[in-house]
């Protein structure tokens, strides 16, 4: 890709006034496969991040359970349903974390007085510790690589996410 090119490509996707229409197909094409290149290497990060971070908490921990506990501390609770759907998980997968996430002593549950099926989870005051110290660390090396970026250019970057996560 040219350099006028990832110019005026970068300034339409960081709110620029490029006109990516007047760029070729071709042009426009590379500048698509370095966004999924991009995207693929984060997402790989993101994964270390959730492993690494789960097993600073418990060895045992699997990713999916620290997303899991990772949800209920921030949202003060919840029920295995709600978390089946948030993270698009299969309700046995779920039933597994939990399971994990209660013998690891991480999360306590209660009968939901509304509806006797369900449990409420709440995650205990040790694991809420250990997930804000790790989204802290984790809100730290957000502004280690972004905070040389312009509020404009973050905004557009989080607008393209956004865009990305809805399509």
């Amino acid at each position: 890709m040219t350099t006028a090119a990832r110019a005026s490509v970068e300034g339409t996707a960081l709110g620029g006034s490029g006109d990516v229409s007047a760029l070729p197909a071709e042009e426009i094409e590379a500048a698509i496969v370095e966004v999924e290149l991009g995207m693929n290497l984060a997402f790989n990060r993101a994964r270390l991040r959730w492993k690494e971070s789960a097993a600073e908490i418990a060895p045992e921990l699997q990713p999916a359970g620290y997303k899991l506990l990772s949800y209920i501390a921030r949202a003060g609770e919840a029920n295995a349903h709600q978390l089946a759907e948030v993270f698009e998980m299969d309700k046995s997968v779920v039933s597994r974390q939990v399971r994990m996430l209660e013998e690891l002593g991480l999360i306590v549950s209660r009968a939901d007085e509304h509806d006797g099926r369900q449990r409420i989870l709440t995650a205990t005051p040790t694991a809420s510790a250990c997930i804000a110290r790790a989204h802290e660390r984790n809100r730290a090396r957000f502004h280690e690589v972004l905070g040389e970026l312009r509020p404009e250019e973050l905004a557009a970057a989080a607008k393209v996410f956004r865009r990305m996560a809805e399509s």
